[in-house]
């Protein structure tokens, strides 16, 4: 090959070259969603609850990338087998953060990773395997309606789009590996084990073994939940809470994470997260609380609540931890409870871990007010995280003892100058009564 020829070849590959980069062949490109996806059609369809737990598990990109390599067929289950005829416990369950992995193999059983429409619906039992792996039976009754698994086919070809089908079920399909770990959530498998014991001690007078009165599981411990409370920053530091209570009956740590999980994915309640876990050590501290079984509900200012405190009320030493504390109940209610019990007794008095001072809690427009004064504050998102150990109650405002609200009044009003009244004659009259001594008489 001459120089001409070579210089020809060389030529028409740098032409070829801006082509090639024009025309990019990774998987990214040819994993784009259009407006006529089925994606997109199921977001606007009329099965909402559906798309709304989509969106909260996070599948979307998932799904972004099954459809970019394959037609898929959804099975969406109609609204109110989500909204009515869903356990409330499993619904609560399948929403908790620490519990994703579970929301997304349930949605994923859903989705078969190939395209099957109602013509093809097989007439004999055939099973699918899912984009969670597992297996859906597809089959036809003798009466003619479809069905996958338990759920019978309510709407077939519902959506009809390039990249897949949707078809509208009656009612959810729960994988078995979901309902094993509902089931050990429910049975509280974590706290069923043996409860280790401490080592047997000796009566000096009578050298026989001492025998404690045994405490049940679950009972709640024997000292009142001040004793366990660590000493405030005016007496000593807090101790570093260890891994478990002396009886290990529960994960508080673990549990206190998941209310501050979901205290930052409710929305509106960043600020309590920060103080209970950057500003102090009070979410160590409630971990440990609930450790050794104690039961806590934290009445919850939102963010616009604690933006109106000021600068001198968080800047004293242990102010946070205090007005913290004032907002925590060593007892578990619920919204309903403390409605009820409002609604039953008029006013009803709290206990808080700030000794000695009890939070008032009364009815008021069909909700729980708290406190009294400029200082109340409504119940305004209820239950935000119920578990049985630990409730967090959203409070539009921030709670303070009537002693403090009082100083604080006497300290923002002005002070008002009262001058005296003039008391005139008096003098002359006390002179004229000493003179009327001397036999003088005044004119």
């Amino acid at each position: 090959m001459d120089s001409s020829s070579i210089y020809a070849v060389s030529l028409f590959l740098l032409l070829l070259l801006p082509l090639h980069s024009a025309f990019p062949h990774n998987s990214s490109a040819s994993a784009q969603i259009n407006s006529n996806s089925i994606l997109v059609a199921l977001l606007d369809s009329r099965y909402t609850e559906l798309a709304e737990l989509v969106e909260k598990a996070l599948l979307l990109q998932t799904l972004e990338q099954a459809v970019g390599h394959h037609n898929i067929t959804i099975f969406a289950p109609r609204n109110q087998a989500l909204e009515r005829h869903l356990d409330p416990e499993f619904k609560r369950f399948l929403l908790e953060p620490r519990n994703l992995k579970s929301l997304q193999t349930l949605l994923m059983s859903h989705i078969l990773p190939t395209r099957i429409a109602s013509h093809h619906w097989p007439a004999a039992d055939l099973h699918h395997q899912t984009l969670s792996d597992h297996r859906l039976h597809l089959t036809t009754k003798p009466s003619g309606h479809k069905t996958v698994d338990s759920a019978e086919i309510l709407r077939a070809d519902d959506v009809l789009r390039p990249d897949g089908v949707i078809h509208g079920i009656e009612r959810l399909i729960v994988p078995r590996s979901v309902q094993e770990d509902f089931n050990r959530r429910r049975n509280l498998a974590a706290i069923s084990a043996v409860l280790p014991e401490g080592a047997p001690e000796v009566d000096p007078r009578t050298h026989r073994l001492k025998k404690p009165a045994p405490v049940p599981a679950g009972a709640p411990p024997v000292l009142p939940i001040y004793d366990a409370l660590a000493p405030g920053p005016s007496i000593a530091p807090a101790p570093a809470p260890g891994p478990g209570g002396a009886r290990h009956h529960f994960n508080g740590e673990r549990q206190v994470k998941d209310f501050i999980h979901t205290l930052l994915h409710y929305g509106g309640y960043n600020e309590m997260a920060d103080i209970l876990v950057n500003l102090t050590s009070l979410a160590t501290e409630m971990g440990r609380l609930v450790s050794e079984g104690y039961v806590l509900t934290v009445l919850a200012p939102n963010d616009e609540a604690m933006a109106k405190l000021t600068t001198d009320q968080l800047s004293e030493p242990g102010a946070p931890e205090q007005i913290m504390y004032f907002h925590i109940i060593p007892e578990y209610q619920t919204e309903e409870s403390m409605y009820n019990a409002v609604r039953r007794f008029g006013k009803v008095r709290y206990d808080t871990l700030r000794l000695p001072h009890k939070v008032l809690a009364q009815e008021s427009d069909g909700s729980v007010k708290f406190g009294h004064g400029d200082s109340s504050a409504y119940l305004f998102d209820p239950d935000i995280y119920t578990d049985g150990r630990i409730s967090v109650q959203g409070i539009d405002g921030v709670l303070f003892p009537p002693e403090e609200e009082e100083e604080r009044t006497r300290r923002t009003t002005p002070l008002v100058k009262v001058a005296a009244k003039p008391r005139r004659g008096k003098l002359l009259e006390a002179a004229c009564s000493m003179f009327g001594a001397f036999g003088q008489v005044c004119q």
